[in-house]
């Protein structure tokens, strides 16, 4: 149930109170934690069906909810992408290959707060090319968060991780973006992964969002398959993807995701 008590922007954002940040760090730990465990399974040749059931059972085990689970007639706990998926990836049948990488992304809801991450991992060997690309891709969120701080623009957010990524010779996807979160799933703003600096709304202490660059070895574009879900590059190239949830504080951000154990880069870097 949305019960939000704070303000909103003339963009429609809304503006939390400092009570808030708790709730919010609770459904990010749990989030998070998930994520932590899942790590050790992702090995070559479970399914991502497998992987799916087990997030799904921890969610119930915490007492929380999925968030996912029947949003717009989705039916899992997760979103699980491989090699050139972009996002939005159902979990199947399908046995992971070594050298695979793979995003997971959860989203649950504890006491009507929803916590929102998501990170990469790798079934096996770590191929080359797939490291600097996740090794890029990390790197780019926390460029992204690095500029978080009142005064700000979402428009600084977007041009710093854009800027890296291309120093970097990779794309930026520009067809996804971050949102706005606390007691809702989505809610303004969105949250471009590209920009120019000073553009977009002004960041405001209490401002809750997810950041979550999806980085192209090849070129941006991407198409949505015939499941309505799922997104992949449209040149095949590998794509990688890194989410964390933040919150706006009166002299910079907090993260509701961090891993408990040190475990969000998938080398544990």
């Amino acid at each position: 149930m949305d019960d939000f008590t704070g303000r909103l922007t003339k963009d429609g954002i809304r503006i939390h109170q400092a009570v808030d940040f708790a709730g919010m760090h609770r459904a990010g730990a749990l989030a998070a934690d998930i994520l932590d465990r899942i790590a050790p399974l992702v090995v070559p040749g479970v399914t991502t069906g497998a992987l799916d059931a087990q997030i799904e059972a921890w969610v119930l085990e915490a007492g929380a909810t999925s968030a996912t689970i029947g949003y717009r007639g989705y039916k899992h706990a997760s979103c699980i992408s491989i090699n050139h998926v972009v996002c939005h990836g159902i979990p199947s049948d399908k046995k992971l290959k070594d050298g695979d990488i793979v995003n997971i992304d959860v989203t649950v809801v504890v006491d009507g707060w929803f916590g929102d991450t998501s990170r990469m991992f790798v079934a096996g060997n770590l191929p080359r090319k797939a490291e600097r690309l996740i090794q890029v891709t990390h790197d780019a969120l926390f460029k992204g968060i690095e500029v978080v701080q009142p005064g700000k623009t979402f428009g600084d957010i977007g041009h710093a991780i854009q800027s890296f990524v291309e120093s970097k010779r990779m794309s930026v996807v520009r067809d996804f973006c971050g949102h706005g979160l606390g007691q809702v799933f989505h809610s303004p703003p969105n949250v471009l992964h590209y920009g120019r600096p000073g553009t977009g709304p002004v960041l405001e202490e209490g401002m809750f969002f997810t950041i979550e660059p999806m980085v192209n070895l090849g070129r941006p574009e991407t198409k949505v398959l015939s499941d309505d879900w799922t997104a992949v590059t449209r040149d095949k190239s590998l794509s990688a993807q890194f989410e964390h949830s933040i919150g706006v504080t009166a002299d910079g951000f907090e993260i509701f995701t961090l891993s408990p154990t040190g475990r969000f880069h998938p080398t544990y870097g």
